[in-house]
């Protein structure tokens, strides 16, 4: 429990200084623990070092900008304290394998990385305590598409691209949002739900109609993502729902997680 109440304040605080400069060590001093705890406790239950978990929660905060605001790249930069532009360019290739100009021609998605909030319960230890990302900044879109149709993705074998590498485990990932959004119209709301889950509210009460778009992104189907010398073959499946009309945040992760776990038996 002590833990995961460190990992929590940890993740607020970051989230509270992405545009302020932000050392590893204020974080830990921050929590009251050694720096060295702190990036186990980030390792254990992130699979991610703490600088790579600020690195792609400030890109993915970029990209909305990049996308949603009139900033030129320089001011984007600024705004995430980075030093020049050339190196704010190189880390977001890093999280989106474009540069910040091929995004916003290519890209209607921001959210490759959203916030983690983690849900405990009693009896929980860290590994236990259910990782879900934060939807709160969805939830009125959510509210406003009650009774139209969600269309739930996982990627399969996960696993064993993260297994060849977490590089090459990331761009499976960013192949998978890519698929989808290209897919989307841009009055849909892509989301990214889990390590590898993604939801798709299309905001269309015609069942067929949603279906094709689901058909589409499904055409794609064991097309390779390139890492290094590997060819990984990626596979998606879909489920579709409807958004409830009676809107619970705290039941909606287990409706979308289940609609995934049902579409897999399907397959």
């Amino acid at each position: 429990m002590k833990n995961l109440l460190i990992l929590t304040e940890a993740i607020e605080y970051i989230e509270q200084n992405l545009t302020e400069p932000l050392k590893r060590e204020d974080i830990a001093a921050h929590c009251y623990v050694s720096l060295s705890s702190l990036e186990k406790l980030f390792s254990y239950a992130l699979h991610t070092s703490i600088k790579t978990y600020i690195d792609k929660r400030i890109m993915t905060n970029a990209a909305k900008d990049i996308i949603s605001s009139e900033y030129s790249v320089t001011d984007i930069a600024m705004k995430y304290q980075y030093s020049s532009v050339e190196v704010f360019t190189r880390s977001f290739k890093r999280v989106w394998n474009v540069n910040p100009s091929q995004f916003k021609e290519s890209w209607k998605f921001t959210g490759i990385f959203p916030k983690i909030n983690y849900q405990y319960e009693k009896g929980d230890d860290l590994y236990m305590a259910r990782k879900r990302v934060d939807m709160s900044e969805a939830y009125d879109y959510l509210y406003s598409k009650k009774g139209s149709y969600e269309l739930c993705f996982d990627v399969k074998h996960m696993m064993q691209a993260n297994d060849i590498s977490r590089k090459a485990g990331d761009l499976m990932i960013l192949e998978a949002a890519s698929r989808i959004d290209k897919e989307a119209s841009e009055d849909m709301l892509l989301l990214r739900i889990g390590g590898d889950e993604f939801t798709l509210i299309t905001g269309l009460h015609d069942m067929e109609e949603a279906q094709k778009i689901a058909d589409s992104v499904l055409s794609k189907n064991g097309q390779s993502v390139i890492y290094e010398t590997h060819e990984i073959p990626l596979i998606l499946y879909c489920g579709i729902i409807k958004v409830p009309e009676q809107l619970r945040y705290s039941e909606f992760f287990g409706l979308l997680h289940e609609t995934i776990t049902n579409s897999k038996k399907g397959s």
